[in-house]
């Protein structure tokens, strides 16, 4: 039988959202040289639209340059664009930078409204913008906290509410939200992280319910370690710290931290697999990116089966008992 806890399996998996603040001048192993010629003629009218979020650096910066170098058309955005300009340099009208904050309500309608001014329409919306914070519960503060969940989940709400109308009246589109390893299993020190991508898993769900018979699809994105700038320079941390978590919390933040560069998840190979999946006849509700993302997900299953068998007289005796006429 596995650990409840999936961290006992892998205790420095952890997902590949950047923040689109990101310091560029880290390590970022994920670039294509962009600034080729469009070779992909001048009749784009038939080409899907992207609309990506948080592509400064990392995964999104990588999905974006495999989006157009497919030859589709792209809206590459980042709180400042200038970050995006060798993304989108060479692509002719096919790529279109944006600034875009996903906190700001009025930033987030005006960068819609442009992109399908520019393009018609939009039919995959990528939200990718995202952070990590690393504190223990009675770490954390209430500011920084606040700020995590206004990007990771309130931003994702707010461009996926700006994009809807759209798709809707299209009945068409796919919306893919980029979740983690870690909207399924939780490690010590990311807590707060962890309770924005169980939030997102569940919006996920629920919009996938609500929007299929209208011909959308949604796919939630779940990476392990991905070697962007998650665990380095996008990283936010307490600057509270409790001893008596040094052996739990305080270890997972050196942990996770010592992670940067030596990421095994390719940022690339990962922009591959996701642009395969929307492709798909049959894209999948979730899909897993990375070796541990598959077996700590794998042993988290094992682990809730054999716990739900093991409490299952306790569970259905919860009901009221069940009267034969």
């Amino acid at each position: 039988m596995t650990s409840d806890n999936p961290a006992a399996n892998d205790p420095a998996v952890m997902d590949t959202t950047v923040r689109d603040t990101t310091d560029t001048t880290g390590t970022d192993t994920t670039g294509t040289d962009t600034t080729g010629t469009d070779t992909t003629g001048t009749d784009t009218t038939d080409t899907t639209v992207w609309f990506i979020t948080g592509c400064s650096t990392g995964l999104g910066r990588a999905l974006a340059t495999a989006v157009l170098d497919h030859g589709h058309r792209a809206v590459v955005t980042a709180r400042d664009p200038e970050q995006v300009a060798d993304v989108v340099a060479g692509r002719g009208d096919r790529a279109l930078a944006l600034a875009l904050d996903v906190t700001d309500k009025n930033q987030v309608a005006e960068a819609v409204k442009e992109a399908e001014s520019a393009f018609g329409r939009i039919d995959v919306l990528v939200n990718n913008a995202g952070y990590g914070y690393l504190a223990a519960l009675e770490e954390g503060e209430d500011e920084e906290v606040r700020a995590l969940f206004d990007t990771n989940v309130f931003g994702l709400v707010d461009v996926t509410r700006a994009v809807l109308p759209g798709m809707r009246a299209r009945r068409s589109g796919h919306i893919v939200n980029i979740s983690s390893l870690g909207g399924l299993a939780a490690f010590g020190a990311t807590g707060y992280y962890h309770a924005t991508k169980f939030a997102v898993e569940g919006l996920s769900e629920s919009l996938a319910a609500e929007v299929a018979p209208l011909g959308i699809k949604v796919t939630i994105v779940e990476p392990a370690a991905f070697r962007t700038n998650w665990s380095g320079p996008s990283m936010r941390q307490s600057a509270v710290t409790i001893d008596d978590y040094a052996e739990t919390a305080g270890a997972r933040r050196t942990g996770t931290l010592a992670t940067y560069g030596r990421q095994p998840g390719d940022p690339v190979r990962a922009s591959e697999a996701i642009i395969g999946a929307v492709e798909a006849a049959e894209p999948p509700l979730r899909l897993l990116l990375g070796k541990a993302a598959y077996d700590i997900a794998r042993a988290r299953l094992d682990s809730l089966r054999a716990t739900f068998d093991a409490w299952r007289d306790v569970t259905l005796g919860a009901d009221y008992p069940v009267t034969t006429p």
